[in-house]
């Protein structure tokens, strides 16, 4: 673990922070990435993008969390709420090249607007599916293909990282002295409510368990 941060902190890295990392890989000085929302994972990748040079556009869904996405160095955040066709907003605020990298945490929810935010042969780096099961409207496979198709772009799966991933990241924080975003820290003994918050999607960063 990076000398410079706590144990509560370090928890926080061998699972969402490597793979923000390997969703990452490839990106540097002029890239745009995209990042959703205010989990774990995507607020890694907001941190990692920025130091590696690139340039960030966030989504979500409050303007408080808008604020605190720009405090960590997002260019432009989108509320989804205010903006469905958020992926429209993405292409606008590039000048119409679009995002590098998108770091796609919703799934079938939100793959739909990725596709129109990337840029032509840019990369979709598959990491979650946060709205599988939910109201959003999801798109049929037949459009996912033909607009993947026609826009060049790539998709990765992205399950984690390996060691020496996280080796490698682990530099990357302590040459840049990054400190994990923790919303709460919860005693073992609140391990159900700890669980209830981070379902509540109500929280901006990690949610750790102490022991």
């Amino acid at each position: 673990m990076p000398e410079h941060l706590d144990f509560t902190e370090a928890a926080t890295l061998p699972c969402a922070a490597v793979t923000a990392y390997s969703a990452l890989e490839g990106v540097g000085p002029g890239d745009t990435v995209l990042v959703q929302g205010s989990g774990g994972v995507s607020l890694f990748a907001l941190q990692l993008a920025r130091v590696a040079g690139a340039r960030v556009i966030a989504t979500t869904s409050s303007e408080k969390k808008a604020a605190r996405l720009r405090e960590l160095g997002a260019s432009d955040v989108v509320n989804y709420r205010d903006t469905p066709e958020w992926g429209d907003e993405v292409r606008r605020l590039t000048g119409g090249q679009g995002a590098d990298v998108i770091v796609e945490v919703g799934g079938a929810g939100t793959i739909a607007q990725s596709i129109k935010a990337a840029a032509y042969r840019g990369t979709i780096s598959l990491v979650g599916h946060v709205t599988l099961g939910g109201d959003a409207e999801h798109a049929s496979l037949d459009e996912v293909l033909l607009a993947l198709t026609y826009n060049m772009t790539s998709v990765r799966a992205i399950g984690g990282g390996s060691r020496s991933d996280l080796e490698d990241m682990n530099r990357v924080i302590t040459a840049h002295q990054l400190h994990p975003v923790i919303d709460r820290v919860f005693p073992f003994e609140e391990a159900l409510d700890a669980a209830s918050h981070l379902r509540s999607g109500a929280h901006f960063g990690k949610v750790v368990i102490s022991h």
